[in-house]
């Protein structure tokens, strides 16, 4: 597992930054920025304990499984089936574990890196004052949808990469990576897939209108 850099650490603070923004909020002060995205921090601080939390819940359901395979289990069939239940509850409890890892570091660097909250206070500050805008962009290359009814965590990370392709200097396709592998990171089993899709169009529209 490869660290991460100060803007993927910048872009995900952001992100948890913008969930906690009303729908529709009144411009953000300068002093309002930096104390969003401490809480930000603050927030995966908590989020440490209820994945550990969550990882230890799913061990003792493997368990659970794997005692009854032993004992309960009437024949052979049915003992290979609650085996792999057991090893799936496994498996879920290792990504959780593996997530847990990534956080104290995350939640080290933004607090000790300044690029790393200066870039994540540009990102917040520029999709509260370019919403409209950034909002339009994500209507036009949204397929019979609105951007209002978008899960939240989804038009999140679009309006992260739509500011960081139109006003913050980043290229197109790695803009369009970052969202994804945020994405991937905090959105629906195919939330990826649809960003990706989205972004794509949205920088055609940019070419159509160059």
């Amino acid at each position: 597992m490869q660290p991460r850099k100060p803007r993927q650490i910048a872009r995900e603070l952001a992100l948890l930054s913008l969930s906690q923004l009303p729908a529709n909020p009144k411009k953000l002060t300068e002093d309002q920025l930096p104390k969003l995205v401490l809480a930000a921090v603050r927030t995966l601080r908590s989020e440490v304990q209820d994945t550990l939390d969550n990882a230890v819940g799913e061990l003792q359901r493997s368990s659970d499984r794997l005692l009854s395979s032993q004992t309960r289990a009437t024949d052979v069939n049915t003992a290979r089936t609650m085996v792999k239940e057991a090893i799936s509850y496994t498996q879920t409890a290792i990504n959780q574990l593996s997530a847990a890892i990534e956080f104290p570091e995350l939640i080290q660097l933004a607090n000790q890196d300044k690029e790393v909250s200066r870039y994540a206070i540009e990102i917040v500050r520029t999709v509260d004052e370019e919403r409209k805008n950034i909002d339009e962009q994500i209507g036009t290359a949204l397929v019979d949808w609105q951007v209002t009814r978008l899960a939240q965590i989804d038009r999140d990370i679009l309006r992260i990469a739509v500011a960081e392709m139109l006003y913050l200097g980043v290229p197109n396709s790695v803009a369009i990576d970052e969202a994804v592998e945020l994405a991937k990171r905090y959105s629906g089993e195919e939330g990826h897939r649809f960003i990706n899709g989205v972004l794509r169009r949205v920088t055609q529209q940019q070419k159509q209108t160059v």
